[in-house]
Formats: structure tokens, C-alpha cells, sequence
């Protein structure tokens, strides 16, 4: 059985444009064209064995469903273990089901706790723009957010997200649907505050994407950004030639300075630095539930500050601005 996605929180929080957007637009997203591994994602979630649902819920830094009282036998939890296995690589996490612990490469509970401090979601209206398979999502329900809209164009995520689904009982009021912010169906629905938490060093155009944050939100409201910068004062900027930390897709790395001015010139107003932290392989490391290379492997073997090909280690900085 794969869960359905409960689209009608849309219309129940207020977006019934988006809900009849996102039903006529979905069957194409999720065609069998899209991706090759699809069928494979499908029948992961469909073999996750029949165990009993159980209230969204943190458990030790992960987000945990399922029966809490309730611990499959041995044959039953290696049932669940590879039916999980089946949605190789896990990005973010951590996750547990009935015990078992999805480890997944970021330690996503990091970050989260190195921003809860400094912003409070209850009751409030939230788009997270890329993502993943939802974990910050799950955790934005579970600090009281009233609706969480996350949007992310991998189909292996949304199948992530589906697995932990079918495991819960209650009130859902996190969804994750496959669409990039570009493409999504929006009819001019704004929220009370945008996530985009390491999307920014992935775009051509960085102030394009800012200035779509900023579209999407309510007049007041509060955007949430989290990107890799460089240290350094005003005008700062990396452009790295080819790669950077081996991936190819990375474009502009500011100095906070500079991105704070990005903000600005973009019509953000009172932009505040909340962190500054550097990315270890305690944070984001291979695990049994992500076996390809990580971080380790994208720094320089005899100097830890730099990467691979020369660049400065990965440092993020969170920044909250308002519209």
C-alpha cells in the first residue's frame, strides 16, 4: 500500500487554488517517464510490512511514527530494514521506526537545533523550498506549524516522505510535493515564512531565487535562509572555475557581508545573521544508510580547511530577513 498525499490540508488552511493546481498537475509529476527508478521507489514503499501507526514524535534527534510500544520480531523488522533499503541514499535525517534507526548522512537535527532557537513556527503557514524527504518539515509540524508546504523535484524523497506516512496516526500538517519553486503551481498563495535552506549555492541566478522567496511571501512575513558562504567583508564572492567540494552544480559563495547585501538589494528587510558554522564529517558523513562519498571525501587529505580542489571548507551561515 502507498499512502495517498493528503492534499486536502491545502483547502483546510486556506489554499484551495493550490489544492485543485497541485491534484491536475500531480499525475504528470509522478508519470513513470519522469524517472527510471520510479517503479523500484514504488515498490519499496509498497513492501513496508502492515505494523501499527502510531503520533508524529521526536526521538533523540529523530522524527519517529509507528506504534511506539509496539517491536516487530526479527523477521518483520528485516522486512521493514529492506523495504527502507530500497530508498537508498538517505539524505536527511534522522529518522527511526519502531526502533529501528535511520542514520542518514546529515545529521539534519544539528542544523534544526542551531535555528529553533531564533524562530518560532506556531500556528504559522510555511513553504520549504528544496526540501528533501521532509525531515525539517516534520520538524516544523511538531513545533506547532499550522501547515508546512515542502517542495523538492526528487521523486525519490517524496518516496521517503511516503514511507514515514505510512506509519502515522494523527493530524498530518507537513507535505512534501515534487516540484521545484519555478515550476510549482502556485495561484498566488503567500506564506507566514520561506525556508531555503541549501538551495542558494545550487542556482545560476542567486537574486532570481531570492526575489521568488520573496514573492512567496505575506507583506511582514519572515524568509529563513541557509546557504555556504566564504568568510571575508562586502563584495566578497567564490565563483568556483569547475567544482566545488566534488560538486558540480555550485555557483556563487558570498561573504555574510555580501549576502546580507544581497538581501537588501533584493527588498528583504532587517536581514539578521542567527549562525555561522562550519560543516564537519560529524554533521554530514557516509552512514549504512548512505553509502556514496560524502564530505570526507571532498577535503583536502592534508588540510581540513580546504576542499579537495582548493577552495575553503564548507562554512553555512542562517540568516532570517523579512519581507
Amino acid at each position: 500500500m502507498i499512502p495517498e498525499l493528503p492534499l486536502e490540508i491545502l483547502a483546510e488552511e486556506g489554499f484551495p487554488d493550490m489544492a485543485r493546481a497541485v491534484r491536475e498537475a500531480l499525475p504528470d509529476r509522478l508519470s513513470p517517464e519522469r524517472h527510471g527508478d520510479l517503479p523500484r521507489w514504488r515498490e519499496a514503499v509498497a513492501a513496508l510490512p502492515t505494523l501499527p501507526s502510531g503520533p508524529l514524535r521526536l526521538q533523540d534527534g529523530a522524527v519517529a511514527a509507528g506504534d511506539p510500544a509496539y517491536r516487530p520480531d526479527a523477521e518483520t523488522r528485516e522486512a521493514l530494514r529492506q523495504a527502507l533499503m530500497g530508498l537508498h541514499p538517505w539524505r536527511k535525517g534522522p529518522f527511526e521506526l519502531f526502533g529501528l534507526r535511520i542514520d542518514a548522512e546529515w545529521r539534519s537535527d544539528l542544523k534544526w537545533d542551531r535555528l529553533a532557537p531564533h524562530v518560532d513556527f506556531e500556528g504559522l503557514r510555511v513553504l520549504d523550498v528544496g526540501c528533501g524527504n521532509g525531515y525539517y518539515a516534520w520538524r516544523m509540524q511538531l513545533a506547532g506549524a499550522r501547515l508546512v508546504v515542502g517542495i523538492d523535484p526528487s521523486l525519490l524523497f517524496l518516496h521517503q516522505y511516503l514511507a514515514m506516512l505510512r506509519y502515522l496516526e494523527g493530524p498530518v500538517r507537513a507535505l512534501v510535493l515534487p516540484w521545484t519553486l519555478e515550476a510549482f503551481p502556485f495561484a498566488g498563495e503567500r506564506f507566514d515564512r520561506v525556508l531555503s535552506m541549501g538551495v542558494l549555492y545550487h542556482r545560476r541566478s542567486p537574486f532570481d531565487h531570492l526575489l521568488a522567496l520573496r514573492e512567496r511571501l505575506r507583506p511582514g512575513g519572515e524568509l529563513v535562509l541557509e546557504t555556504l558562504v566564504i568568510e571575508g567583508g562586502r563584495g566578497r564572492v567564490l565563483v568556483p572555475e569547475s567544482r566545488y567540494a566534488r560538486m558540480r552544480n555550485v555557483w556563487f559563495l558570498p561573504s555574510v557581508p555580501e549576502l546580507v547585501h544581497w538581501l537588501l538589494r533584493c527588498g528583504f528587510r532587517d536581514p539578521r545573521v542567527i549562525d555561522v558554522t562550519p560543516t564537519t564529517p560529524e554533521e554530514q558523513r557516509s552512514t549504512d544508510w548512505m553509502r556514496f562519498e560524502s564530505l570526507d571525501r571532498c577535503l583536502d587529505p592534508t588540510d581540513a580547511t580546504r576542499t579537495i580542489e582548493g577552495h575553503p571548507a564548507p562554512l553555512r551561515a542562517l540568516l532570517v530577513a523579512n519581507r
